[in-house]
């Protein structure tokens, strides 16, 4: 029998749709039966934690945190004056100023406020989640914490918001201080079971306590004279060491974007100028080094260097006064122009030249930051008639205060030039060292004999009769020599009659120098401007400060003998509860803890111990209590 076309299509076609079923389940059944997977899940992204910064003793200078960019998407936004009066407390901004940067973006996303703390993104997050501000989103940075606020900020740098170091230290030892993504020294922190990637530990060669009483002193000093600028610089003389790194104006590196270029400027490393006479140690040190003059040489000073050339030119350069017949160390304790001038008459350029180089001008000192300059020395072919004796004097050249005070330990260290250090070591997070910047000798270059002849002339820098006698400390006998150098006027050509530059350098104690302390003033405006009159006072009260603080001991000070070995209590972990307890006395290192709680911010003043806090004790805490802590 014959079936129909029509019906043998129709038997065709359920044919096939019981044959894709039947694929259908089997399929589904083998997937269902089949055992799971064993292939390992996709890791987990880590976590790279930067490193911690920390001074000599291992106190705390720049730790890793979480911050929070705050950003806004204005079409999402139901009423901007609602938006603005909620953000306004939580963001320390006015609510017009809000309202008017609102209105006046142009485009819809906006960032209100970058890098907040943690206890404000979770303020915001609160009334986030209450519906309160429709279109504010928390966008989660790494950042660091600078616990001591401005404190070595320009040696310190700061941290931008792609966790990356762009200015000092923080950039400088980049490569140690952020892990690779690769690395090895891994540990469980993250949510989820995510590894973190831990960085380096960095040991800074400065003393926080130190660090403190030169800031102070240099605040005071740009104060009182209103000046653009202060450097102060505080170098162990036999290591080359620095055990303070000051400039002023300086910045709070926790909220850096807030502040100018000028303000952030490296001034230590960065700033080169003409130092004046306290080059002069370094320029009649050259000379006696070449035999031009010995300590018992002597020129006549009558208020000014005069040469005639054979041309017939004349060339005069002034001196502060007319100091008549001056030897080798009349020139160091006066000051004397003229005097240097005729002494630098008595080797040629060359050989002057090169040994300046030997100290380390015009070139850098290698030390481990970013920015540094090599100053300014010009080839002896390119010097004028006039050169040799002024660049004597301190002008026609140009140093930065780091390569001044490198300079000056070999006049410290028996005529050895030391490599400045800033940073001790680098340690892994187990303790391993992975960079080690031990005391490093970089050569020869003034005999111990020449060394010692400019500390006894510099010592005279000190006494009554000398420039630098304001420099000068009871007990301890101080090398000493101040300069006040004319700046340059760029659209003249000429040197500024308003515009100077007022310096002092010490080495102490002179029988066997241990601390080496310099100061640069820059375009002070008070009563005077002369180095003598306005840097050595501060050096005297850094050098009371330091000779206390590190045991250098005074000539007619008692020592008492010990084992060297002194037993401390150990320390409970601070607690705080309910109530604000009376933390006065507590020291730092038991402070740092609380600046890592999510409840209450907390700020620390200072350093050493408690002596002032906000709220008094007894004050009970709630969320969001902020905690101000001054510390001496």
């Amino acid at each position: 029998m014959k079936i129909p076309e029509g019906r043998r299509r129709f038997f065709l076609f359920q044919i096939l749709t019981l044959v894709v079923l039947a694929a259908v389940v089997l399929r589904f059944a083998v997937l269902m039966l089949r055992p799971a997977s064993r292939e390992p899940a996709a890791p987990q992204p880590k976590t790279l934690e930067r490193g911690p910064i920390l001074d000599r003793n291992g106190k705390l200078l720049a730790m890793q945190t979480r911050l929070s960019n705050v950003s806004l998407w204005r079409p999402d936004i139901k009423s901007v004056d609602d938006t603005c009066l909620t953000l306004s407390p939580l963001l320390d901004i006015p609510a017009a100023e809000l309202k008017s940067r609102i209105k006046a973006s142009p485009t819809d996303f906006l960032y209100l406020k970058k890098r907040i703390s943690q206890q404000d993104g979770e303020r915001i997050a609160q009334q986030v989640k209450a519906g309160r501000l429709p279109g504010v989103r928390l966008e989660p940075v790494a950042g660091r914490v600078y616990p001591n606020q401005d404190l070595a900020s320009h040696l310190l740098g700061f941290v931008g918001d792609d966790n990356i170091g762009w200015e000092g230290v923080e950039y400088g030892f980049q490569p140690y201080l952020i892990p690779s993504p690769t690395g090895n020294t891994q540990g469980k922190g993250a949510a989820g079971g995510s590894t973190v990637d831990f960085g380096n530990q960095v040991f800074l060669s400065i003393d926080v306590n130190a660090q403190y009483y030169l800031e102070k002193i240099a605040d005071q000093v740009k104060a009182d004279n209103d000046a653009e600028a202060v450097t102060l610089l505080a170098m162990d003389a036999k290591t080359g060491e620095l055990l303070a790194y000051v400039a002023k104006p300086d910045f709070n590196p926790n909220s850096f974007s807030s502040y100018s270029d000028l303000e952030r400027y490296d001034w230590p490393v960065s700033f080169s100028y003409e130092p004046g006479s306290v080059f002069k140690i370094f320029s009649l040190a050259s000379i006696m080094q070449l035999g031009g003059i010995n300590e018992n040489s002597t020129f006549v000073c009558n208020g000014a260097y005069e040469r005639t050339l054979p041309s017939g030119e004349k060339i005069t350069i002034k001196c502060l006064d007319k100091h008549g017949v001056v030897t080798p160390e009349k020139i160091i304790e006066y000051s004397c122009n003229a005097g240097a001038g005729y002494a630098s008459d008595t080797v040629d350029a060359a050989n002057f030249y090169s040994m300046l180089g030997e100290f380390g001008f015009g070139t850098k000192t290698g030390i481990d930051l970013p920015g540094e300059t090599a100053g300014y020395l010009q080839k002896p072919e390119d010097w004028s008639a006039r050169t040799k004796p002024t660049i004597a004097m301190g002008q026609e050249m140009s140093a930065s205060a780091l390569q001044m005070a490198t300079a000056a330990t070999a006049i410290a260290n028996k005529g050895m030039l030391m490599k400045p250090i800033i940073v001790r070591k680098v340690l892994s997070q187990d303790g391993t060292p992975l960079f080690v910047d031990e005391p490093q000798a970089v050569r020869q270059v003034v005999s111990p004999e020449v060394a010692e002849k400019m500390l006894g002339f510099m010592e005279m820098g000190s006494t009554e009769s000398g420039t630098g006698w304001r420099a000068k400390i009871q007990d301890v006998r101080m090398s000493v020599k101040t300069g006040t150098a004319q700046i340059a006027d760029p659209k003249t050509g000429r040197y500024s009659d308003t515009d100077y530059i007022a310096s002092c350098l010490a080495i102490l104690p002179t029988d066997d120098p241990q601390l080496i302390v310099y100061i640069m003033i820059y375009k002070p405006k008070g009563p005077s401007y002369l180095g003598g009159r306005i840097a050595a006072p501060p050096v005297r009260q850094a050098a009371e400060e330091l000779v206390s603080y590190l045991g250098i001991s005074r000539g007619k000070s008692p020592t008492i003998p010990h084992s060297g070995t002194i037993t401390l209590p150990k320390l409970k972990a601070l607690e705080i509860g309910a109530e604000m307890p009376d933390l006065t006395g507590v020291p730092k290192r038991l402070l740092v803890p609380l600046l890592m709680r999510r409840d209450i911010s907390v700020t620390i003043l200072g350093d050493g111990r408690v002596t002032k806090q906000n709220p008094p004790p007894g004050t009970p805490l709630t969320q969001g209590t902020a905690i101000t802590l001054e510390l001496r």
